[in-house]
């Protein structure tokens, strides 16, 4: 009876001894759905990218990645609620320009972005591009800011909210040719561009995505790129620094998880987003919007994310302007 009784308890600690060296739930990541939080409404820039990646995602990692566009007060929503979220990598955040403007735009944040964000990957950088209502009687970027000055006041753009590139971008430009306009925010660029087309907002420095897809279809007039030189996805659009020089405002689209979010998940997905960026298919889709592909490490990209956080630290400053 004793022999027996060893035997048993020496079975069940090797079974028990399997278990304790079993690997951690994460080595198996993602098992369920992952659920990727968009600062902005759906349809706009940042959305049209984030579902491009969504599937290229789900196909890489055999888990379905589903976008939830939490838009408002410039992407904090959504910012808030990935930090908020538990450190597992089942909840994601799209970071964009935003994040950066925000840690110096917006006074009283719920959170510190670099302090309370792990950096996952990079994904594109991007330009914005200056589009106006086609009822609009400028033509040319220096058409724009002599009917501007002649008009004080009178024009009104738009954004996608408070601390986004665009409205910093708009900021910027008022800053450097002393244009006089009036700032309207959306709850994201989608919503916006109704009452641009109509001529109720004038214009928008919007992400390049949904601005090129406007102004190919004829809704909108391309006026300037807030890149320093043309853009290579669309070099028949100037520049704004060819008539305003070192005028400057180029993004970034990437991913962030909560603080804590374990090594081997950010690892995972950083993989699954550098292969998908070598993808013919994900790379024509991405160029079409007016992105380039630009993979980065983990590391890397955290250090962009902190130098673009200096940044636009800079412009903020330099533009005045701060949101409570």
């Amino acid at each position: 009876m004793l022999r027996i009784l060893r035997s048993g308890v020496f079975g069940l600690a090797v079974v028990l001894g399997l278990f304790s060296a079993s690997p951690p739930a994460s080595a198996a990541y993602p098992d369920r759905p992952v659920h990727w939080m968009i600062g902005f409404a759906a349809g706009g820039p940042v959305d049209i990218v984030a579902r491009i990646m969504a599937q290229a995602l789900s196909d890489r990692l055999g888990q379905q990645f589903i976008v939830e566009n939490k838009a408002g007060s410039g992407g904090n929503i959504a910012a808030a609620a990935a930090i908020n979220a538990p450190a597992d990598g089942y909840t994601l955040l799209f970071v964009a320009p935003n994040n950066a403007i925000s840690t110096s735009l917006y006074k009283k944040l719920p959170f510190d972005f670099l302090r309370d964000t792990t950096p996952v990957a990079s994904i594109m950088q991007l330009t914005n591009m200056l589009v106006v209502s086609n009822a609009f009687p400028a033509k040319t970027v220096q058409e724009f800011i002599d009917y501007c000055k002649a008009n004080p006041g009178k024009i009104s753009y738009a954004s996608s909210g408070n601390g986004t590139s665009v409205h910093m971008s708009a900021e910027l430009f008022k800053a450097m040719t002393k244009c006089d306009m009036i700032h309207v925010p959306y709850r994201g660029s989608a919503i916006a561009f109704p009452d641009i087309i109509s001529n109720k907002v004038q214009l928008i420095f919007d992400n390049l995505p949904s601005a090129l897809e406007q102004s190919r279809g004829g809704n909108v007039r391309a006026l300037g790129v807030t890149s320093p030189k043309r853009w290579p996805t669309v070099p028949e659009v100037p520049a704004i620094a060819e008539t305003v020089p070192g005028f400057e405002s180029v993004g970034f689209y990437g991913i962030s998880a909560p603080k804590g979010t374990p090594p081997e998940v950010i690892e995972t997905l950083n993989k699954a987003v550098g292969e998908a960026l070598k993808d013919p298919k994900v790379i024509a889709r991405l160029t079409e919007n007016g992105g380039i592909p630009r993979p980065m490490t983990p590391a890397e990209f955290g250090k962009l994310v902190a130098d673009e956080t200096e940044k636009w630290k800079k412009v903020v400053e330099f533009a005045g302007v701060s949101v409570d």
